[in-house]
């Protein structure tokens, strides 16, 4: 597989984000660990470096797969875990802190979990409005020269937030939702990542599943399905955002490829310096995501669906948009 550089640090230009290990789509009905590991080690058989999680996901449980899977396997990859949505001082899972301490305390539990003594790409999941980004940054850089952390990463920053980051301590990632049904960051931060050096990471790089064509029905999403809440995935706005999936499989079908593959050739016609993380726990998902690395779109393709209108909708519903820097 293809590389891509985040900062000073190479990874396979498609990674795995190991979010939904740990039931994050729903309460977690039909986890199956093992099945999981199973779709880790697979990926790496296929060329994948990157694997994504964090101490949120679960809470731990993510963490504790990814620390399992890569038994006898760490060298082989580029761990990215985050902090910040837990709290280690009472208040817990969901409270966001990213202030020095609870950066210190976060740190020492992901490493326990991972089963390594060093994490290759550690976010701030969260920008911390009762913490400034200097001190987050001041305590990351402190883990980095104690070797516990190799780089350091943003998750939901503005751009503003951003510079003032990496002003402290080199930022090599800036992970944020990125696909065909969200373009914001083409506007402001990717200019500015590029003109610092910093790589990105796009999350939910099929639309948190909508870009596979697989859903055709609001009703096929469980009730307790953090999608039945997103405003993408509701009312009229579900039924104008499938039109965007099926110009994506008209597209696919032209090369032979499935729609989530032909999504993810898109991104990664974007640059050399972008690398999504599709996340699942399925075996059969992690070999058609990674084979889109082989996918090429002709220039008219690209620009068709560069041309396609992004997803109608708020990205999240405005409980969760307050968490977003902007």
């Amino acid at each position: 597989m293809k590389n891509a550089q985040l900062g000073g640090l190479e990874v396979s230009r498609i990674g795995l984000g190991a979010m939904t290990m740990a039931g994050t789509y729903t309460s977690g009905g039909g986890l199956d660990d093992d099945e999981s590991v199973r779709a880790i080690h697979r990926a790496l058989d296929l060329g994948v470096t990157h694997i994504d999680t964090a101490e949120i996901y679960g809470p731990y449980l993510s963490e504790e797969i990814v620390g399992r899977a890569l038994r006898g396997r760490r060298d082989e990859v580029v761990v990215a875990t985050k902090f910040g949505l837990v709290s280690h001082a009472g208040g817990g899972p969901g409270t966001i802190d990213s202030s020095p301490a609870n950066v210190r305390a976060a740190v020492e539990g992901s490493l326990e979990r991972l089963g390594t003594d060093y994490i290759d790409l550690y976010y701030q999941h969260r920008v911390d409005p009762g913490t400034p980004i200097e001190e987050t940054a001041g305590a990351v850089a402190e883990l980095v020269a104690e070797g516990k952390v190799r780089h350091f990463g943003l998750s939901e920053a503005s751009a503003r937030t951003i510079r003032r980051a990496h002003a402290v301590h080199s930022v090599a990632a800036l992970q944020t939702e990125y696909s065909l049904w969200t373009r914001d960051v083409e506007a402001e931060i990717l200019p500015v990542l590029r003109e610092l050096g910093i790589g990105f990471v796009p999350y939910s790089p099929l639309g948190h599943g909508l870009l596979t064509g697989r859903l055709r029905s609001a009703d096929e999403i469980p009730d307790d399905d953090w999608r039945k809440t997103n405003p993408r995935f509701v009312g009229e706005n579900f039924a104008r955002n499938l039109r965007l999936v099926d110009e994506v499989r008209a597209i696919g079908a032209e090369i032979g490829a499935t729609p989530a593959q032909t999504a993810l050739a898109w991104i990664l016609t974007r640059g050399d310096d972008i690398a999504p993380i599709p996340g699942t726990r399925r075996v059969a998902r992690v070999e058609e995501n990674t084979a889109a690395d082989a996918v090429s779109l002709t220039p008219e393709q690209v620009e068709r669906l560069t041309a396609l209108e992004p997803a109608a909708g708020a990205r999240h519903d405005d409980a969760n948009m307050t968490t977003i820097d902007r």
